[in-house]
């Protein structure tokens, strides 16, 4: 069997396929990033399991995450995700989410791409960083202040440090995997 890094949860298949396909590739499909970033603005205060089993009923009820159709959604059509058992039902997450969708839009315009304006941030290269226990990483980094602050002063919400550092692990731009994890050097190559 493959070495994994520790925190992948084994037991749930959803989990290693995340791990093994997605988690810390270089991401630059801005529909992608945009999925990502909503994704982990959901996962505040809960676990990645519980926003990862949900994961196809949010892309269901927020229209595969066409931003533009995001941004246009109604209040009421908000208001009636608080009846879908299938997602997470938080009000203000889901309101977010359209709020994020403007306000991504608004960054697309303002640099071409969301990919641009993000790989800014890291000089258009993955930061790999030395992880000997996925458990002795830090919450949050100077890299996912600094970002959390910027995507706040535009009008980004649910985007604290910490969600900014998984969402930067997730997308490739940070290389959080364990030294002895087999997709470590596999993500560099990418």
């Amino acid at each position: 069997m493959p070495k994994r890094c520790g925190w992948v949860k084994m037991n749930n298949p959803l989990y290693v396929a995340y791990h093994d396909e997605e988690w810390g590739r270089p991401l630059h499909d801005d529909q992608a990033l945009f999925e990502l970033l909503c994704m982990e603005t959901y996962q505040a205060g809960l676990s990645w399991e519980t926003v990862l089993n949900k994961r196809q009923a949010f892309r269901e009820a927020f229209h595969g995450y066409q931003v533009h159709r995001v941004a246009e959604m109604a209040d009421s059509e908000l208001e009636s995700l608080m009846d879908n058992a299938a997602i997470i039902r938080n009000r203000a997450k889901i309101f977010a989410t359209r709020t994020n969708a403007q306000t991504f839009l608004q960054v697309q315009a303002d640099y071409g791409s969301f990919d641009a304006y993000l790989w800014s941030f890291v000089g258009g290269k993955t930061i790999v960083n030395d992880v000997p226990d996925y458990s002795q990483a830090p919450a949050k980094t100077a890299l996912s202040e600094k970002l959390s602050k910027d995507l706040k002063k535009r009008g980004f919400k649910f985007t604290g440090p910490v969600a900014i550092l998984s969402f930067l692990q997730a997308a490739g731009l940070v290389n959080d995997h364990e030294n002895d994890c087999e997709w470590k050097s596999r993500n560099e190559c990418l």
